[in-house]
């Protein structure tokens, strides 16, 4: 077997090896935030560029400004206690001019995404607020020019003009469970990762919106105990894989003429629509349309005149395509766009006819996270992993591809968030053995012109703790080579045996492997560790950042090469001399307990136990966006789904297994245990499992974390 060590000099703390203790972790503390780092709470860069602002929260909200080259106040422009009728609200949006400032308070979450709110406008000029409406509404957005709000109330979309106080309701079919205008659908917000469905067109004179039909969309219901003496039920719309979609159609809405015109985008058949977006020009409307396999996109104009479409750019994929939010118009209308087409994911240029201009960053490394453009310097601004793909780094390069800088300095994970006008951004850094970092530095050169925060405490903290660090290489897995990382327990002795717990997602485009600082299962890990486990992660084909070969591999196979690859990888692991090879553990959640459950019943004579949260068990039970995307339909792939569905291979289990959920897990649906749990009774198989009332897929909530990682450790103690 061949292990390559990287990144040896980060193994250990520096300052907190020379000072370790013996003091060991407890779930308590870590589950009670004793860890937590400090955060940089998200600011609003003003036009200005020069400063920004936060939300603090104290016995009043308030909406304090900063100077970003000095860190100092510098203005209160909104003040809860100067109001009448709101003493708190949660979140802010301010106009494009910056004088007026939508204020949302009593918000209620819905999903994963969405919420509904009661909504304030604060006029900065004036001091002055006034109530949107006296019910919770939903996305509101103001116009360009800040004299309008567009927003959702009852499925039904909604427009109030400042200047004259009238209110238009747009829309009057909305019903729900029937008929949605201008927010999505539950698999649309959940899989396209989009809440608000309708945009303000550039001169505010035109709100463009998706309306979903589905009337025909198979319903899902759960039970919530809550606790009254009746439970109540809770019923919405899920399209399992291969049932019907909403029908989703395309409407601009003219203010000016007080007109309401659906858009016939062309000859599509089962479509989605997955992005829509104003142009620079107020009557050019960008419109991206997507087959139900997710793999051809068409990137269309609509001309809001004439209501003519035009197919600018096509996209083709053999397996899929990913959506984004990088869709950037430059002034002339030309566009920015990002794409696999060459095999890495990569930042191009076209017209605005859609004509291609140049391919602005190339090579065998992925673009993660595009940031935005710099009008001034006609310069783009993006994370990439050109320097490792278990490290981020911040970039930038002019629009004609030239002049790259790697603007960040540090080795590990690095983000950044910038100014308005991009002469500044916000970096925040960490790594394996770093604590999180921010810092305000140069957009020109990365240069630092201040610390805004550090995490040292967190340091000194953990240099009473024996802490576990993890130990980066990579293994040699079924011709491929895979990211990996494991933490030994103290007084590691290469002599003796120890048992081994994996951890993995392997979920499409995921990643596990990366030098970040310890979220709160890193600390559980070290926990094992500190008890003498050895605790590793690998992650094996069809992961992210690693080209879009790399991530495809798995298409209509979901399941299959991912769980030769941890099988495999236990198997190399188990026959090193340090590890016992008869007590091999595995364990995920939601993809991850999909895998760790494959693992067992299909590996029982290498793995000894394993313990599933919130599994998958068959994609025949979950949505259509996501599943149809890695295997198309059960019509058109049956074996794809049933080959690798845990609860068909249930009569492998030979292990000790426990099986986790929340009975409100509106995502993966406890259907997926309960068919499961049945499939292993009948199989006279014997298994452990635990449902959790009323929560959803994260399982949280009071001490609901900690009795779970209770449960799953004491499980490991006495099985492994």
């Amino acid at each position: 077997m061949k292990v390559t060590r990287l990144f040896l000099g980060i193994i250990f703390f520096i300052g907190v090896g020379i000072y370790a203790q013996d003091k060991q972790f407890t779930l308590e503390e870590i589950w009670g935030g004793a860890f937590r780092t400090e955060g940089f709470q998200s600011l609003h860069s003003m036009k200005n560029g020069k400063q920004y602002s936060v939300l603090e929260q104290g016995e009043h909200s308030t909406i304090e400004v900063y100077d970003y080259a000095t860190g100092s106040k510098v203005n209160t422009l909104v003040n809860t206690s100067h109001l009448d009728g709101l003493k708190s609200f949660q979140a802010y949006t301010f106009s494009k001019d910056e004088n007026r400032v939508l204020l949302a308070s009593e918000v209620e979450k819905i999903f994963r995404r969405s919420t509904r709110a009661i909504y304030h406008i604060f006029d900065i000029p004036s001091q002055t607020i006034f109530k949107i409406s006296d019910k919770k509404i939903q996305s509101p957005m103001l116009s360009p020019n800040g004299n309008k709000v567009a927003y959702v109330l009852d499925n039904n979309l909604y427009m109030l003009d400042f200047t004259t106080g009238q209110e238009v309701q747009l829309t009057d079919d909305g019903k729900k469970n029937e008929i949605i205008n201008g927010i999505t659908d539950w698999v649309y917000e959940e899989e396209f990762a989009f809440v608000r469905a309708f945009d303000w067109s550039a001169d505010s004179n035109k709100i463009a919106f998706i309306r979903f039909d589905e009337k025909e969309v198979p319903e899902f219901s759960m039970d919530v105990y809550g606790t009254d003496l009746y439970q109540r039920q809770e019923v919405f719309k899920y399209p399992k894989a291969g049932e019907k979609n909403s029908k989703v159609s395309l409407f601009v809405a003219d203010l000016s003429a007080m007109a309401l015109d659906e858009i016939k985008l062309g000859d599509y058949k089962d479509f989605y629509i997955p992005r829509i977006k104003w142009t620079t020009n107020p009557d050019v409307l960008s419109v991206q349309v997507m087959n139900r396999h997710q793999n051809n996109l068409d990137l269309i104009f609509v001309d809001a005149k004439t209501k003519a479409p035009k197919v600018v750019l096509n996209e083709k994929d053999e397996a899929y395509i990913d959506i984004t939010d990088n869709l950037t118009f430059l002034d002339d209308n030309s566009f920015i766009w990002t794409s696999e087409k060459d095999g890495y994911n990569h930042v191009y240029h076209y017209k605005e006819t859609g004509e291609f201009i140049n391919q602005v960053t190339k090579g065998a490394w992925e673009v993660t996270s595009y940031y935005g453009y710099d009008s001034k310097n006609k310069k783009i601004f993006y994370q990439g992993v050109e320097n490792g793909n278990i490290n981020r780094d911040i970039y930038s390069i002019t629009l004609d591809g030239k002049d790259k800088k790697r603007l960040s300095t540090k080795e590990g994970f690095n983000t950044a968030e910038f100014s308005a006008d991009f002469s500044l951004y916000i970096n925040n850094f960490s790594s394996a053995t770093t604590p999180r970092e921010y810092t305000l530095n140069k957009a020109e050169t990365g240069e630092v012109v201040r610390e805004i925060k550090n995490n040292k405490a967190i340091l000194d903290k953990l240099g009473q703790y024996d802490v576990r660090s993890k130990e980066f290489s990579t293994i040699e897995v079924n011709g491929e080579t895979l990211n990996m990382w494991m933490i030994k327990p103290k007084d590691f002795d290469p002599k003796k045996k120890y048992p081994l717990f994996m951890y993995q997602y392997s979920g499409p485009g995921s990643q596990m492997v990366r030098n970040s600082w310890h979220n709160p299962n890193d600390y559980w890990y070290m926990m094992l560790a500190q008890q003498g486990y050895i605790v590793a992660c690998v992650d094996g084909k069809g992961t992210g950042l690693k080209g879009a070969k790399f991530k495809k591999a798995t298409q209509n196979d979901l399941g299959n090469l991912e769980v030769q690859d941890q099988i495999a990888a236990a198997k190399q692991l188990g026959a090193l001399e340090y590890v016992d090879a008869s007590r091999i553990g595995i364990w995920g959640w939601s993809y991850g307990g999909f895998m760790s459950s494959n693992c067992l019943f299909k590996a029982p004579d290498t793995f000894k136990m394993a313990i599933a949260v919130a599994p998958v068990t068959s994609w025949r039970f979950y949505d259509t966006i996501y599943t149809e995307r890695y295997l198309m339909t059960p019509q058109e792939n049956a074996k794809g789904y049933d080959d690798n569905s845990p609860i068909n291979f249930v009569n492998g289990l030979k292990g000790k297994f426990l099986l986790v959920h929340g009975s409100a897990d509106d995502n993966v649906h406890v259907q997926n245990t309960m068919r499961l749990v049945e499939a292993l009774v009948q199989a006279n198989k014997d298994f452990d499992w635990a449902v959790y009332p009323d929560k959803n897929h994260g399982i949280y909530g009071g001490k609901t974390r900690l009795h779970l990682y209770n449960k799953m450790t004491n499980f490991i103690k006495e099985n492994l």
